[in-house]
């Protein structure tokens, strides 16, 4: 297989802003060409592509939980591109709803939507990226965005912890899968990062307990969440296939 370590073609779910946003810089930054899909932030979007250092990036909208959106936008990202080499899952959702103070219609819901972003979507990508990475005979790299509140319990958030770990076992799924195509598949579960949707957080009551979880008294950046993603898709990376890396800075420690 001839993955080359730049000039790859690279399609981020997510990209609006936040982690998205510094996984595509991270890649443009390293020479690779990205496109950048948005659900609904197109403004949000645009700045992410128009921060990006380097030539051939595109856009690529279109609604992830709805097969056909999903199929549009890989078009859409290989037509630009002219393939897709490397994908990165990292579109998600995540509302608040612990079970005892939420309505069943809304449980119902809420757990719709999480299974139909977080875990569908990520399947399907999954599979029409892979598709084309196989067609084009060079292999190709699959990273999911997973999250440490798989392993350590989201008593607030359950349908996203419970659908983050449905993404890491996927993810190991088709690393075995995939392989023979020289397609290496891996995911990171991160810990508490700062992003601008968190921000509020940080900086009020809880800001302080928060930092507390891990022993360097602080969170990640998305930059140092996008440094591991660059290098699990990587051509280096390919025997971390099939990996779940822990990025949490100590706050949860699990063997």
């Amino acid at each position: 297989m001839t993955l080359p370590s730049t000039g790859r073609r690279v399609l981020v779910s997510g990209a609006s802003r936040g982690l998205g946003r510094a996984v595509a810089q991270a890649f443009a930054a390293n020479g690779d060409r990205v496109a950048v899909h948005y659900g609904t932030r197109a403004d949000e979007a645009r700045a992410t592509l128009d921060s990006l250092p380097g030539d051939g990036h595109a856009l690529t909208g279109g609604d992830l939980a709805d097969p056909a959106g999903a199929a549009a936008v890989a078009d859409a990202a290989a037509e630009a591109l002219g393939g897709i080499d490397v994908l990165v899952n990292n579109a998600a959702v995540n509302v608040r709803h612990p079970l005892p103070e939420t309505s069943y219609e809304e449980w119902v819901a809420l757990w719709r939507q999480h299974v139909d972003v977080n875990l569908l979507a990520t399947a399907n990508l999954s599979h029409l990226a892979a598709r084309r990475m196989i067609d084009q005979g060079t292999g190709g790299r699959i990273v999911n965005i997973g999250s440490r509140g798989a392993f350590r319990g989201e008593p607030d958030h359950p349908a996203y912890g419970a659908t983050k770990a449905a993404v890491h076992a996927l993810g190991q799924s088709l690393a075995v899968s995939l392989a023979p195509h020289g397609i290496a598949v891996a995911s990171v579960a991160p810990g508490f990062f700062a992003t601008e949707r968190v921000a509020p957080r940080l900086e009020g009551p809880e800001g302080a307990a928060i930092r507390a979880q891990s022993p360097f008294d602080r969170v990640a950046t998305a930059e140092e969440i996008a440094a591991a993603v660059l290098w699990l898709a990587s051509p280096a990376a390919e025997w971390s296939s099939g990996a779940v890396l822990d990025l949490n800075g100590a706050s949860h420690l699990r063997t």
